[in-house]
């Protein structure tokens, strides 16, 4: 996996946490998609308006790891904690190219 991608997706995480809309808009490609059990290939306009704006419901997220799938796919598995109680986990699949990210797909996870 190319540094790059990981500095990438760091840092989507880290202004998403932050709530840095402008910081985490920049590293988002004009054709990004965005897929979870919710949302079906929503565009990066969408993601911005529904997603992004959540950190607020956690008091804490962590990443515990992140692996190389290919040289443009990294996967990662997080926790996090609600500020209604209880800690769960999550799978991500994120595609970087040319320093941006591409498409994100999400995987719900149970409570830990």
């Amino acid at each position: 996996m190319s540094d790059v991608a990981t500095d990438v997706v760091e840092a989507a995480f880290r202004y998403h946490r932050a709530q840095d809309r402008d910081a985490a808009f920049a590293l988002y490609a004009d054709d990004f998609s965005f897929t979870s059990p919710y949302d079906d290939h929503i565009d990066r306009t969408a993601f911005f308006e529904r997603c992004f704006p959540t950190a607020d419901r956690m008091t804490g997220q962590r990443l515990l790891h992140m692996a190389p799938a290919d040289e443009e796919l990294v996967l990662v598995l997080y926790e996090y904690e609600l500020v209604t109680g209880g800690r769960y986990r999550n799978v991500e699949a994120i595609r970087v190219r040319d320093g941006l990210i591409r498409e994100v797909q999400v995987f719900f996870g149970g409570a830990v």
